[in-house]
């Protein structure tokens, strides 16, 4: 059975999500353990499953089968999420070489094959120059979606949520304080199993909860991957040579929720817990909208059942009107394509908005080259006119000349769209419908559409639907 630790905006979904697929969940927080009638045990986990930081998706780390085993479950949550595996997965070793050292707070490492990392000054013994070379683990990945580099360090630690064993400690220490602290350095001299000669020995805060078994169980396995990491490690010379991956104790792989996925894991936290509708949509959107998803919820559930949470009804208005976007606020359009990648399209103003869930945005587009598909030149005082309406799987951009004269309408084709306080959201399926000035209309780009569902970026049923709504779109402004 895999055993799993779940961490995040998605913690109580995705913990009930993998209970019905025969999954442990283990290392529970306070408020599952309230939420759930069912036990968790203080046990090691197999996979860990933490929300990313802008909370648009999940990391899920650990040991390879394990993480097929729970992305397989979250990939299959709805049409519009997708998973991708991370070549720099948390816990993987490289030798790496110093790119840039100018300022900031960090340098810049090549791990070789194209690969980057992000190395904290802090965490490296003296001054680090350009070329100089570090033997680093992965302490941090980054999502594909993300601006960051993955963070690494150059000292290795395997862990697995109760302890974590560490080259770069000494002795045997605790996360937290007080006398629990001092019971889990003192009850570690119980356990059958010993700290290997060079590691330190660290209980985390989850160990708190752990009983005599359950500590000696998660020192056991930590003790047993640390000395498969030095076995891997074991015929690599002393010092870093050329940038490149030594060892991958452990595998990565990132899903990413589309607003469909939102609502599935809306209908699985509903069936343990009182769930607004638009309740993961809305905490995506603001981090600070959290706290007042929280409030309301647990003000209907103390009412009953009968409280008018219950329904799939986005509540769009409200959630607008507080956390934003509204008239006058500036969005951003973030582009996703199925890679993984994040394309920023630019930022523009809202000119109009409807509490239906519909926006305009106005960009002024800078001179030079053309209009995609259109052929029509970028000129100078050019305005793009922009109309999205949440949960749409298209939108339209009207570009038009300074006197106001259209130059044609582009419609791209996407995944239900989000409109959160400062991005709009989506993943771009390739096929876009275009109209030109003289009114006529064309599908475009459905090759490339073909040629992702052979790269395995999107699938079969997620093309179909693409094209499908292409081909409405097509007809709709054929009339």
């Amino acid at each position: 059975m895999t055993t799993a630790r779940v961490r995040g905006i998605y913690t109580t979904a995705v913990t009930h999500i993998l209970s019905e697929a025969g999954s442990e969940v283990v290392q529970a927080s306070e408020p599952i353990r309230e939420r759930f009638e069912q036990s968790f045990d203080a046990a090691p986990a197999a996979v860990s499953i933490e929300t990313t930081r802008d909370r648009l998706g999940v990391e899920v780390s650990g040991d390879p089968d394990a993480v097929e085993t729970v992305a397989g479950e979250l990939e299959n949550l709805a049409i519009d999420t997708f998973r991708w595996d991370d070549e720099t997965p948390r816990g993987a070793v490289f030798d790496a070489a110093v790119l840039e050292a100018s300022g900031g707070s960090g340098a810049v490492v090549d791990l070789g094959d194209g690969r980057r990392g992000y190395l904290n000054y802090d965490d490296a013994d003296g001054y680090v120059d350009g070329g100089d070379r570090y033997r680093v683990q992965v302490h941090e990945p980054a999502p594909p979606w993300a601006d960051d580099r993955p963070l690494v360090r150059p000292a290795l630690e395997v862990g697995g949520g109760l302890c974590t064993l560490s080259r770069n400690r000494t002795g045997v220490s605790a996360a937290m304080g007080g006398d629990r602290a001092e019971e889990l350095v003192g009850m570690t001299d119980f356990l059958s199993a010993d700290v290997p000669d060079g590691w330190g020995l660290r209980w985390q805060h989850a160990a708190a909860d752990a009983d005599l078994e359950a500590m000696g169980t998660a020192l056991e396995d930590a003790v047993t991957r640390a000395r498969a990491l030095e076995d891997a490690l074991a015929d690599t010379p002393t010092e870093p040579g050329e940038p490149g991956l030594l060892a991958t104790p452990r595998t990565t792989a990132w899903c990413w929720f589309g607003r469909d996925a939102r609502f599935a894991l809306d209908g699985a936290r509903r069936q343990v817990a009182a769930t607004m509708p638009g309740h993961h949509r809305t905490k995506a959107a603001d981090r600070a909208a959290s706290a007042a998803v929280d409030f309301a919820e647990a003000v209907c559930g103390s009412l009953g059942d009968d409280t008018g949470v219950e329904g799939d009804e986005f509540p769009f208005d409200a959630v607008a009107r507080q956390f934003g976007p509204t008239r006058g606020d500036r969005l951003e359009i973030g582009h996703g394509k199925p890679d993984g990648r994040l394309v920023s399209l630019g930022r523009g103003e809202v000119t109009d908005w409807d509490p239906d869930g519909k926006i305009t945005l106005e960009r002024s587009m800078s001179a030079g080259g053309s209009y995609d598909a259109l052929g029509v030149p970028k000129e100078a005082g050019d305005v793009a006119v922009t109309k999205f309406r949440e949960g749409r799987w298209w939108y339209p951009t009207t570009y038009k000349a300074a006197d106001g004269t259209p130059k044609g309408t582009y419609v791209n084709v996407c995944t239900p769209i989000e409109l959160f306080p400062d991005t709009v959201r989506y993943v771009d399926l390739y096929v876009d419908v275009i109209r030109r000035s003289d009114g006529t209309v064309e599908i475009v780009d459905a090759d490339e559409l073909e040629a992702a569902i052979g790269d395995e970026l999107v699938a079969e049923d997620l093309a179909e639907k693409a094209m499908d709504v292409a081909t409405a779109v097509e007809r709709a402004l054929s009339k």
